[in-house]
């Protein structure tokens, strides 16, 4: 692919867009932004406040620990800790500087003012609407379809800010409807590594750094800790099972430490820490224990990142779908890149992949991402060991289609469509 195609440009863009850095888990930090950017609108601290959220925002702040609050969780602590101490500046970092004073700041305002959380009337999988008061006085801000997307400032009675908004549309981000696997694998081969080699730098950088603090220390389930604890016969082996095994410990230990309240920064993918860490991680395990070069590790990142964002464009960035299963199947390819680099081998792995573990429900933002993450990546080198022995799905094999794309569609459908009311059921069982 030549540098001044429009799709190479669009590529680039769409890594630019998607890559970015966050502090915690995206729906609650997506909250305290809004919160502070109310907060800051309003000009004064509020004496109540009333949160508006969709339900899968509802879903996805319940369990969660909002990071620099001291481990409170849910989205009343997310919107105090945004409007107390929240740096509207930095969007998906809003909290990411707190003082310890600041932190029991948080917890005296949630003592001491009325913080209304209610469902939003929005036929929106992703809305966060966030109203403050002083006295007469008011400021609503509203985020809508993707984490910074802030579509409407408003300030006692006039309107500052407004955008119109489409359903699921995602206003101002590259269309993403370009995207194919075998145009994925030609930009990933003929990408000039230093278009893309600063947002992935961070990437390897902030990732890999939570994966190794959740393997260091006690966080939720220690779900990576666990998995090499339970194999000590592999775990200093030379040998593709010890890689498999590490790879899968150090994506899910990024989770164990971001669900439950470390305070490292990640680079997300298709809005997600989880899915960030998921599409990464293994895929930098495997280059570097195969003495690859940094080029070919950039080059299977890139490709990863982006069958990442490709999968999810037809589910939408919440959905009762598991995130961690399409970004697992994404590092199955990265993996299938360094070791083939093929478009046989990526598609085969992506389809076989994808006909083992779609069904896997999102019931949220908690410890259990890290197990689902786990199975994610072991998945997706499956994905990849099936498609070396010869052997694969066939067209009609349940949701299987014939043609990666076919396939991507298939459980797009799935995801969107088709679980819908398992999305609703999910919110019923959790809140009640």
């Amino acid at each position: 692919m030549l540098k001044t195609d429009v799709n190479y440009k669009n590529c680039v863009k769409i890594l630019e867009e998607e890559l970015l850095p966050a502090m915690g888990c995206t729906e609650p930090i997506a909250v305290a932004y809004c919160a502070a950017v109310a907060r800051k609108t309003l000009g004064v601290l509020p004496d109540r406040v009333l949160v508006e959220a969709s339900g899968n925002i509802i879903k996805n702040v319940k369990s969660v620990v909002v990071p620099n609050t001291g481990h409170l969780r849910g989205i009343p602590a997310a919107a105090a800790a945004g409007i107390v101490a929240g740096d509207p500046d930095k969007q998906l970092e809003v909290i990411a500087e707190v003082s310890e004073a600041q932190q029991q700041e948080i917890k005296q305002y949630l003592e001491s003012t009325e913080i209304k959380v209610q469902l939003a009337e929005t036929p929106l999988i992703f809305d966060v609407i966030v109203t403050v008061y002083h006295g007469d006085s008011y400021a609503k801000v509203r985020i809508a379809n993707y984490h910074t997307n802030i579509v409407l400032i408003e300030k006692d009675g006039q309107v500052l800010q407004s955008v119109e908004v489409s359903a699921e549309g995602e206003e101002g981000l590259t269309d993403r409807s370009f995207l194919s696997v075998e145009l994925i694998l030609d930009f990933a081969n003929t990408v000039d590594i230093a278009d893309v080699k600063g947002v992935l730098d961070t990437q390897i950088s902030y990732n890999m750094a939570i994966a190794e603090e959740g393997l260091r220390n006690d966080y939720g389930a220690n779900i990576g800790s666990v998995l090499l604890a339970s194999h000590p016969e592999i775990v200093n082996a030379n040998n593709e099972d010890a890689l498999r095994l590490k790879a899968r410990a150090m994506a899910a230990a990024g989770s164990d430490a971001r669900m439950n309240g470390c305070e490292l920064p990640v680079i997300i993918n298709s809005g997600s820490g989880n899915q960030g860490i998921t599409a990464s991680v293994p895929v930098i395990v495997y280059a570097r224990a195969m003495n690859v070069g940094e080029e070919k590790m950039y080059r299977a990142l890139v490709l990863s990142n982006l069958l990442g964002v490709h999968q999810k464009t037809p589910i939408g960035r919440l959905s009762a779908y598991c995130g961690a299963i399409s970004a697992g199947a994404a590092a199955g390819c990265g993996i299938a890149y360094l070791k083939d680099g093929s478009l046989d081998a990526i598609a085969h792995t992506l389809v076989n992949t994808l006909a083992i573990s779609s069904g896997v429900i999102c019931d949220g933002a908690k410890a259990s991402c890290a197990g689902k993450i786990a199975l994610a990546v072991d998945t997706g080198i499956l994905g990849y060991e099936m498609y070396c022995q010869n052997q694969q799905f066939e067209d009609g094999d349940g949701i299987v289609k014939k043609g990666v794309e076919n396939m991507i569609a298939s459980v797009g459908r799935l995801g969107r469509d088709g679980m819908r009311e398992t999305d609703k059921e999910i919110l019923h069982i959790m809140v009640n």
